[in-house]
């Protein structure tokens, strides 16, 4: 969840290290700190908050730092609460061992007494710092033997970047099942916890794999497994368009991303639908059969991928006729799930190297099942521990709340339920011609919608005083009403609850009064006038609505005056109409009340801890 950054090579690593910093700082963060070999020694800069902190104590330092070989971090705090001394990087007793880490040492309190009792004295409060000690403490001569013994005493997960003046020409990095890319240049190399770090200065990647450790100068780049045997890795070009790592003319990444999903769904279309209208997934690793001979379907995901799992869920149950059952990434393991035969488990990950869907799709192939994943990153963890993968397609998105990796997503999954549908003879040619006609007309629809952002930002500002909101959907938009909630509370930090409009009567009436602002979506669809009739509900409770309509809708407009239109579209489709309304408006409210809704508080954009 943290940022890892690391240069060597001929440039002033400091800059490009900073640079690296300011490029992570969408993962979160609540510290930042930089380690640098100077002039045969690690100076170690550190602090609590944000990197322009770090700025000003490296332009106030009386001694100017040169360098070519560096590290940085930014910490999301998980052992010990976010200040000075648990920023990273960490030192040994000695300081001639410096790391930086993403992830959790599990056995690190353990660990941590072992060592006190051999003499180490601790500084912080963190996981991290046992790391450093380890590795001293087992260092004879051999720096690389060292760090293996040390690695093989670790339990948990870890990205690790190291830098010792023992090896003052080199970085040593480490991965288990966290993150981490090592970006290849010439007469220069970098490792990073995420791409936007290196983009700028080489489109040439290795991603480590689990247990794996590398060697790093500014030429050579050695990688070796945890027995110390040397591993030929695989060098891959970077696709993502550095354009969008920045922001444009946007005042914002999630203003920015919000936009660009009418062209995010157009390419997907286009990709993944042939000139002949059939859904082309050639390049899927399972047998055909065995998607013909499907009975069931397991969706497994966290947050925003989620609420795509449980549109997907409509959309194939209606389509293809199989059950489908949706389970958060962070209950499946645990609950001893009962998976049958012929069953398929789709996971969903924006990042790919979501620590719980991770460990979901473990304790699923245990039971030998076929394992789809639905992804944005290439080369990630999850991608290589599926049986196959669909991509996204949506560019890097840089925003912690997610918006166009989200509308992605389901499109993917519409995708899938009409491939899957047709495959299994469900779905006749007619029909498939008809609903692929519905989806290339969604991006433009998004357009109208998004020429709607004034009238949607009035409403924010109309509403910006009520001090809780809730969300009310049914079918196939109850999803939608789940998610737009948690876009308003992620950013605005305003208590939100989506909840399926028929349930209201069961609980959640109580909560309506003048206080609340309620949001309807009331799309034409054959509950149309079922979810009428809760809008009703609400009004007659003192509620104030913004209602989410189908152009043309006159009905609405006698109970309700705040009004966002869509076009009109397929009912089974219409998430994908229905939901950047909401992105929009959550928005305007966060940047009407003044906060960075690209960092919101607390929030890491990949959450690689479970």
């Amino acid at each position: 969840m943290c940022g890892i950054i690391g240069y060597i090579g001929n440039k002033q690593a400091k800059n490009i290290i900073l640079q690296g910093l300011k490029k992570l700082e969408y993962r979160g963060y609540d510290s930042a700190g930089i380690a640098v070999m100077d002039e045969k020694k690690i100076t170690v800069l550190k602090c609590k908050g944000k990197i322009a902190h770090l700025e000003e104590l490296l332009k106030h330092r009386k001694a100017p730092i040169r360098t070519h070989v560096g590290l940085g971090h930014t910490r999301w705090a998980t052992h010990g609460a976010p200040s000075k001394k648990n920023a990273h990087p960490h030192n040994d007793c000695s300081g001639n061992i410096t790391v930086v880490h993403n992830g959790i040492i599990e056995n690190s309190a353990d660990l941590k007494k072992s060592l006190k009792e051999n003499g180490c004295h601790f500084k912080s409060e963190t996981d991290t710092e046992v790391i450093a000690h380890l590795i001293s403490r087992f260092y004879k001569g051999d720096f690389k033997a060292a760090f293996i013994k040390a690695l093989q005493k670790l339990k948990g997960s870890y990205a690790l970047g190291i830098i010792s003046i023992y090896e003052p020409d080199k970085i040593f990095v480490a991965r288990n099942d966290s993150s981490l890319i090592i970006g290849v240049g010439e007469g220069e190399n970098l490792i990073s916890s995420d791409i936007p770090a290196i983009l700028g200065h080489t489109r040439q990647i290795i991603s480590l794999r689990d247990k794996q450790i590398a060697a790093i100068t500014r030429n050579t780049i050695d990688v070796f497994n945890f027995q110390g045997c040397r591993v030929i890795p695989k060098i891959e070009n970077i696709s993502y368009d550095i354009d969008t790592a920045s922001k444009g003319n946007f005042k914002h990444f999630m203003l920015k991303e919000i936009f660009e999903q009418p062209q995010i769904l157009s390419g997907l279309v286009t990709r993944y639908v042939s000139s002949s209208g059939n859904i082309k997934f050639d390049h899927l690793k399972i047998d055909k059969k065995f998607f013909k001979e499907l009975s069931n379907i397991t969706i497994i995901a966290c947050g925003t991928a989620y609420h795509a799992g449980l549109i997907g869920k409509y959309a194939i149950e209606s389509l293809v006729r199989i059950p489908v059952t949706v389970d958060f990434s962070s209950e499946f393991r645990y609950r001893t799930p009962v998976i049958k035969a012929k069953t398929l488990i789709i996971t969903i990950s924006q990042s790919g190297e979501t620590a719980d869907t991770l460990a979901a799709v473990r304790e699923a192939k245990k039971n030998r099942v076929k394992v789809l994943t639905i992804c944005n990153t290439q080369g990630s963890s999850l991608t290589r521990e599926s049986d196959t993968t669909i991509y996204t397609h949506a560019g890097l998105e840089i925003g912690v709340a997610s918006t166009k990796a989200y509308t992605a997503q389901l499109m993917v999954l519409y995708l899938v339920a009409l491939y899957l549908g047709n495959m299994k003879g469900v779905i006749s040619k007619n029909n498939l011609q008809k609903f692929i006609a519905e989806l290339k007309n969604i991006p433009l629809a998004q357009k109208k919608v998004l020429t709607d952002y004034k009238n949607i930002e009035k409403l924010a500002m109309k509403f910006l005083h009520f001090g809780a909101f809730l969300y009310l959907g049914r079918n196939n938009n109850f999803p939608t009403a789940l998610e737009g909630a948690l876009k308003l509370k992620e950013i605005s930090y305003i208590p939100a609850e989506g909840y399926a409009a028929g349930e209201m009567k069961h609980g959640p009436i109580a909560l309506i009064d003048e206080y609340r602002g309620v949001i309807c979506i009331v799309n034409q669809s054959p509950v149309y006038n079922k979810i009428i009739s809760n809008v009703q509900e609400v009004l007659a409770r003192g509620g104030k609505v913004i209602a989410i309509a189908t152009a043309g809708d006159f009905q609405i407009q006698n109970y309700v005056k705040e009004i966002i239109f869509i076009p009109e579209i397929d009912n089974i489709f219409s998430p994908l109409l229905t939901i950047v309304p909401l992105q929009v408006f959550a928005y305007c409210v966060a940047a009407l009340k003044g906060y960075d809704m690209d960092m919101p508080r607390n929030l890491a954009k990949s959450v690689t801890v479970e």
